[in-house]
């Protein structure tokens, strides 16, 4: 097998599918860097904020910060900061379409989200993956991983849902799960987890040796 020299892998996927998961075991198996976090911190410094403060409007529509504006707007009695600096989807979408493509360039790496797919589209080295999973195995793999009941994984799948879908629609104009954005899709509740692994890098091996 050829070196894993700038090879970009893309993933998108459901909350629940086990993104994070496989994205860390692929990256450790075929020595590629992780970078999902790493968005958000650079990110974080070209707006000088609190990178906790940009996680809050990463990937979600609309942001936090409007709504509350929105809702607290005709009540006198809550405090405003002065002068807060909101950006935008589209200045965050700006900056971190930046940030990927550096990093494509920079080095070899599996990308967690982001619209990775759509900012690498035209990048020859670049092989896009979408992860989904069906409604029963996402709601148990978050109650085991977050600790929270049925109910509120259920919650936290239809808001997460929710808010990819909106984020991929408004900046994209396309569906977020439309299967012809993608090189590969898997529905790891079908194969499991494992076997996702291990289909994903055997395609990744083929990607780079032809």
């Amino acid at each position: 097998m050829k070196e894993p020299s700038h090879t970009i892998i893309t993933i998108s996927r459901q909350i629940g599918s086990g993104g994070a998961f496989i994205g860390q075991k692929l990256a450790k198996e075929l020595g590629m860097s992780y970078v999902d976090r790493e968005i958000i911190t650079q990110a974080a410094k070209e707006f000088s904020l609190v990178e906790e403060d940009l996680e809050s409007l990463d990937e979600k529509t609309p942001s936090f910060w409007q709504c509350f504006f929105q809702s607290s707007i005709c009540s006198p009695d809550v405090y405003l900061p002065p002068q807060l600096f909101v950006p935008t989807e589209e200045a965050i979408f700006k900056v971190e379409t930046k940030i990927i493509k550096q990093i494509a360039k920079d080095r070899s790496a599996i990308i967690i989200g982001r619209c990775g797919s759509h900012i690498l589209r035209d990048n020859p080295n670049h092989l896009s993956i979408f992860l989904h999973a069906d409604a029963a195995f996402r709601k148990k793999r978050i109650e085991e991983l977050y600790k929270v009941s049925r109910k509120e994984a259920e919650r936290m799948i239809e808001q997460s849902d929710g808010e990819r879908a909106r984020y991929h629609q408004l900046l994209v104009e396309k569906p977020w799960s439309d299967a012809s954005q993608y090189d590969l899709c898997v529905n790891t509740s079908k194969i499991g987890i494992d076997s996702a692994i291990a289909l994903i890098r055997q395609t990744i091996e083929r990607y780079q040796n032809r």
